[in-house]
């Protein structure tokens, strides 16, 4: 098997996961680590989101931490065609996890890959991969929920009581990933999805009158004020803090601003450009405003 990019985790409500809250599904805390999966392929292998490691291009050490774990190579010998995908908790803008919590790995997907020529891959339920998991003693995160056809109100209550890993008394983790192992979209796709704590209280505080700066009528104005979040911003803060040994310079500000409106784009232009009605977009204008709200955002660096 080769590396294989995991799928990217739509935010609730978006076109590809329109439909995943119509039936049983199953709620799981999202931690602010870096995404690596591992695999077999004559010899344990490892990747981070976007490449292949190796023990000298590794990334925040994980490859090395793996290959010493006797528990995922016995369960790769016994299990090669499947692949794990999880969170190897480094820090990043979340910095309030338990001590222990820490440089550990946490599955949130198995898959079978039969390392076929459509790339397709099965994702295995959580009650058929916690038990082949638990049988080696691995590490995997557990749903907070399981629920038929959540409402808003129960993604809230789990957004309120996520506290996994969290130190007592420091609040509530980053957010939630739901699943919905019957959902598929009409190309016959799986995709998951999620809500970010900080964007869903955002989101509500806005629908009850409680915006500290309300949106203009410009197209512009709302794309920033519905997809520039403040997790996107301090995602984009920590991966350049992790790059330069955990400070962040002010001379890397234009990196900021760039990274920030790199991702707007790359991740999000199909949904705005869909939920706008193919819009007419002032490119110029839509930098100009995200710099705005990325000092808003985080004043302190400015």
């Amino acid at each position: 098997m080769e590396f294989l990019k995991y799928q990217h985790v739509e935010r609730l409500y978006t076109r590809n996961v329109q439909g995943i809250l119509e039936g049983e599904c199953h709620i799981f805390p999202k931690i602010d680590g870096t995404n690596a999966s591992l695999w077999y392929d004559d010899g344990l292998q490892a990747g981070s989101r976007n490449r292949q490691l190796t023990l000298d291009n590794d990334n925040g050490g994980f490859y090395k931490w793996a290959s010493e774990q006797d528990n995922l190579v016995n369960f790769f010998n016994a299990n090669p065609n499947l692949r794990l995908y999880g969170e190897w908790l480094i820090p990043h803008s979340l910095k309030t996890y338990k001590d222990e919590a820490w440089r550990q790995f946490y599955v949130f997907d198995v898959v079978f890959d039969g390392a076929g020529d459509d790339d397709k891959v099965e994702y295995l339920p959580y009650y058929e991969y916690s038990r082949i998991l638990d049988d080696f003693d691995i590490n995997y995160i557990e749903p907070i929920s399981i629920i038929s056809n959540p409402t808003d109100d129960d993604i809230k209550n789990c957004l309120d009581i996520n506290t996994y890993l969290i130190k007592d008394g420091n609040g509530v983790g980053e957010g939630i990933v739901i699943k919905n192992y019957t959902y598929k979209t009409k190309y016959e796709d799986v995709h998951w999805a999620k809500v970010v704590t900080s964007e869903f209280r955002k989101k509500h505080a806005k629908e009850m009158g409680g915006m500290l700066n309300a949106p203009t009528d410009s197209v512009e104005s709302k794309i920033i004020d519905k997809y520039l979040t403040e997790a996107l911003v301090q995602k984009n803060k920590a991966k350049i803090e992790n790059e330069n040994d955990g400070f962040f310079e002010s001379k890397k500000i234009p990196e900021l601003l760039e990274r920030v409106f790199y991702d707007l784009i790359n991740e999000d232009c199909w949904n705005f450009v869909k939920k706008y009605k193919y819009p007419i977009i002032d490119f110029a204008k839509l930098k100009r405003d995200s710099i705005l709200a990325i000092k808003e955002i985080v004043p302190e660096l400015f």
